[in-house]
């Protein structure tokens, strides 16, 4: 079974320890943080990956709303408050559902259902994406060259240039890591390191936080080690 991995943002102690308790009960989640305060949970979104966000929305410095108002959240967010008027404001910010508190077992579970419907479709449109695109143009000297992604087996960062490592050349590209992150999809080559992206389908090895690949060993750097690592429990 694949997990879910999901935080909590809750400034009440009482209910952060309910919402951990709920979702203690349910298998297919795994709780990898919570938080007090939207300003150190936000910090925690902004460099790993989650699948699914329990937001309080009243906190003091900032709220739940002006989280989702200041940054793109790309989790399913189910938000939590004790005030019914906030519902709407819930809804135009397109959160996956609105649970009022006290709530039961049994409607946080709707939640999490939900919140699971909109992961499962949207991994398969992600799926049906990347099987249809297998090959990209990059930018280098005075023209753009052809890249089979079957062929890519990494990427490396060298100053200005970032060199494209595949089975068959070597290719240098002014290009930076942003837009070649936007090109490919990270469930083909992904970012592992500030210097290195590498291609999951080509890793022969993972230890002590290094990767080996084409006998060279690349580092996985904090930021994306738990990101990266999410990506390979889901083929393990």
């Amino acid at each position: 079974m694949d997990k879910n991995y999901c935080i909590i943002i809750e400034d009440e102690p009482l209910a952060l320890e309910r919402t951990k308790l709920f979702v203690e009960k349910i298998p297919a989640l795994d709780l990898v943080a919570t938080f007090d305060n939207a300003l150190n949970g936000l910090a925690y979104l902004q460099s790993h990956q989650v699948d699914i966000l329990f937001l309080d929305i009243n906190m003091d410095e900032l709220s739940g709303v002006e989280l989702l108002e200041s940054w793109e959240i790309k989790s399913q967010v189910i938000l939590t408050t004790a005030y019914q008027e906030y519902a709407l404001k819930g809804y135009e910010l397109n959160v996956t559902d609105y649970l009022l508190k006290p709530f039961t077992f049994n409607r946080f579970l709707q939640a999490v259902n939900k919140a699971q419907d909109n992961l499962s479709k949207s991994k398969t449109n992600q799926t049906n994406s990347d099987s249809k695109l297998d090959f990209i143009f990059i930018k280098t000297e005075n023209r753009l060259e052809k890249i089979s992604l079957d062929r890519i087996v990494y990427i490396e960062g060298m100053r200005d240039y970032r060199r494209i490592h595949t089975l068959d050349k070597k290719i240098m590209t002014l290009q930076n890591f942003k837009e070649l992150e936007q090109l490919i999809s990270s469930n083909i080559v992904c970012r592992v390191h500030k210097s290195y992206m590498v291609a999951l389908n080509k890793i022969e090895s993972i230890e002590r936080n290094r990767i080996k690949i084409a006998d060279q060993l690349i580092p996985i750097s904090e930021t994306y080690k738990s990101s990266f690592f999410q990506k390979i429990n889901n083929r393990t």
